[in-house]
C-alpha cells in the first residue's frame, strides 16, 4: 500500500487548509504522494514546497494512518512554516482555521479524523 501524507501547518493556534473544488469537493490537508526511495518527512516538504511555495519543518504525526482506497493509505503530520506565503496552485481556495472553526463536516472524509485530533491540540 502506497502512503500519501497531509500537512497540518500549525502557526499562531490556526491551521492551513486547502479547499479541493469538484463534486467530491472539501477542505484538506496538502500533501501527495510519497514516491519510492522517499520518507514521509520528504514527501511532505517536497509536495509543499511544490504545491504552495512553502517551506516547512515536519513534526509529529496526527495518529495511524487512514485507508482512502485498496492503494493508498493517508498519513497526516502536524508542520510548522519556515518562510515563504501560500500561493494557490492545486485548489480553490486556501484558509487558516482557529480550532473553534474546525468542524469536521466540511472535510474530506480521510482527512476528518486527523481534523478531530488536531483541535483538540490546537
Amino acid at each position: 500500500m502506497r502512503t500519501v501524507v497531509g500537512v497540518a501547518m500549525v502557526a499562531d493556534g490556526r491551521v492551513l487548509a486547502a479547499y479541493r473544488p469538484g463534486p467530491d469537493g472539501g477542505w484538506e490537508f496538502p500533501g501527495g504522494k510519497v514516491e519510492p526511495g522517499e520518507t514521509d518527512e520528504q514527501a511532505a516538504v517536497r509536495e509543499i514546497r511544490e504545491e504552495l511555495d512553502l517551506e516547512i519543518k515536519v513534526g509529529e504525526s496526527l495518529g495511524p494512518g487512514v485507508d482512502i482506497s485498496p492503494e493508498y493509505r493517508l498519513r497526516v503530520y502536524r508542520a510548522t512554516v519556515l518562510s515563504g506565503d501560500p500561493v494557490l496552485r492545486e485548489h480553490s481556495e486556501l484558509r487558516w482555521f482557529a480550532a473553534a472553526e474546525l468542524d469536521e463536516t466540511g472535510w474530506l472524509v480521510p482527512d476528518r479524523p486527523f481534523v478531530a485530533k488536531l483541535r483538540t491540540s490546537l
